[in-house]
């Protein structure tokens, strides 16, 4: 354990290396601070450029976005009372006050150490944890890993905002993109008789396309809210240190509670930052002696809400190396972003690329070190990007995910795949259809089909799905999720027929 964490230490303490996470941190950071922009777009731009590099930098690039972006949604949401990202909702709730009380860098220095704290908590639990869950994962055969995987989309789907029957239908949908292409015995299957169908639909093309594409449409079509809620913001923020370090003071069960509440969440497929965001400010509320101060700029709720935020960033990687499911949309790009590089993910990932495994612990680490020192000495510039408008910012975004397309295979119809799959992606959302759903099915879906072929290879009797306990449990927990999912949105819809009538 401590050789190989040494190795991995040597690596990524590599000045290149550290250069490349200062860059992914600045960047995600940028893309936090921009309201709309949000994490997950930040690590598809950066995406493309993990090509030419060795998986160590590749993947610490990455996780310097992922730390970056999950802290920068604070500076729109203090400056602004807009949330940056949307695992930073909550943050607003008394970053924003604070500010308008004459305190923003009070604010913005409480949220931005509270980050720091969040995610060395969560790499401790990613440390201790996910060994212990790939060593379980080895005893698992094909008929377990399929039925993980169809646990983990069902409940995936199951937790897309109340809108069960397309969460599943969008799985589906994304698990059918996976099947364009020759199957493992060669056999052409939805090609049309045209050629650069034979190969399939890479996934870099497809991700960009659904989420980024409809993501900053959507943007465009706020652009009149925008103008008229538009206002002057003063970005001369001064950070007083002495007083943030009095304030975290007080706040150390506050911090612990909220960032294993943040890595347990996250731990979860389907659930994510906003998630882990309401459950630990309510949490922080309900302990707190002076819940009735939340909610008009009190440093437990600013603390609550930025520490669980950063913990799902270690909490995020639990499922994704220990079992090869991605909890949520930037965890399945990273998980893209190791099988580019031929790691796949999952249990024997532990035995097979163990420096690579330490290297994403330090990577974590050193994001967390330099995130809060960018963010300290750069705050004022922050604030400033907080404030780029739309019609800037989306003609250049959608210019680097074409090249970022372009540059996977020097293909044309990659391209050509992005921009249809962007329409495609933009009609759901405007359908209200999560993309989550979609995105994961496309992941997942080539997984999937393999270890059901190999299950099916070695027996080919259905039932043994069933007569095997834990892949008997899972498709039981899969089964459960959706009926749990079925009468959560009758009881919601219940509640809302109960509104309408009363007024």
């Amino acid at each position: 354990m401590a050789d190989f964490f040494l190795q991995a230490l040597n690596q990524v303490g590599n000045p290149a290396v550290l250069a490349l996470i200062t860059i992914g941190v600045m960047f995600g950071i940028v893309g936090g601070s921009i309201p709309g922009f949000t994490v997950t777009m930040a690590i598809l731009v950066v995406f493309p450029f993990t090509f030419a590099m060795d998986p160590v930098s590749g993947v610490a690039l990455m996780i310097g976005v992922f730390v970056g972006g999950y802290s920068g949604g604070i500076v729109s949401g203090v400056m602004l009372g807009i949330p940056g990202t949307p695992s930073s909702i909550t943050t607003v709730y008394d970053g924003y006050p604070m500010a308008q009380n004459g305190e923003p860098g009070r604010a913005l220095g409480i949220g931005m150490l509270a980050s720091f704290f969040g995610t060395v908590i969560s790499v401790g639990v990613l440390v201790f944890f996910g060994p212990l869950i790939a060593g379980f994962s080895m005893n698992f055969r094909p008929w377990e890993i399929t039925a993980l995987i169809v646990f983990a989309l069902t409940l995936v789907a199951g937790l897309s905002n109340g809108a069960l029957l397309k969460g599943l239908l969008a799985a589906a949908l994304g698990l059918l993109i996976t099947t364009v292409g020759y199957d493992r015995n060669s056999n052409l299957r939805f090609d049309f008789g045209f050629e650069p169908l034979n190969s399939g639909f890479e996934i870099l093309p497809v991700m960009i396309g659904v989420f980024a594409f409809s993501q900053l449409m959507s943007n465009l079509e706020q652009l009149s809210d925008e103008r008229a809620t538009s206002q002057r913001v003063d970005t001369k923020v001064a950070i007083p240190y002495r007083q943030i370090l009095v304030d975290l003071a007080g706040q150390k069960l506050n911090t612990l509670r909220s960032s294993l509440i943040g890595s347990l969440v996250g731990a979860l497929p389907g659930t994510g930052g906003t998630v882990a965001n309401f459950i630990s400010y309510d949490q922080a509320k309900k302990f707190s002696r002076h819940p009735e101060r939340f909610g008009k700029g009190i440093p437990d709720g600013i603390v609550a809400s930025e520490s669980s935020n950063n913990a799902v960033a270690g909490g995020a990687f639990i499922p994704t190396l220990a079992l090869g499911i991605p909890g949520d949309l930037p965890m399945a790009i990273m998980m893209g972003v190791l099988i580019l590089h031929g790691i796949t993910p999952g249990p024997l990932m532990f035995e097979q690329n163990p420096i690579l495994v330490g290297a994403i612990y330090v990577s974590l680490l050193f994001g967390a070190v330099i995130m809060v020192i960018c963010q300290l000495m750069l705050v004022r510039w922050f604030a400033k990007i907080s404030l780029i408008p739309q019609q800037i910012l989306v003609p250049v975004v959608l210019m680097l995910c074409a090249i970022g397309a372009y540059a996977l295979n020097n293909n044309l119809f990659d391209i050509w795949v992005l921009f249809g799959f962007g329409i495609v992606g933009y009609l759901l959302w405007k359908a209200a259809v999560p993309l989550t759903p979609l995105i994961l099915g496309v992941v997942l879906g080539n997984n999937l089909e393999r270890q059901l072929f190999r299950a099916l290879e070695l027996d080919s009797n259905w039932l043994t799905f069933l007569t095997r306990p834990l892949s008997a449990l899972f498709l039981a927990l899969a089964v459960a999720s959706v009926v749990f999912s079925i009468l959560q949105n009758r009881k919601i819809n219940r509640n809302l027929k109960a509104q309408g009538s009363d007024a």
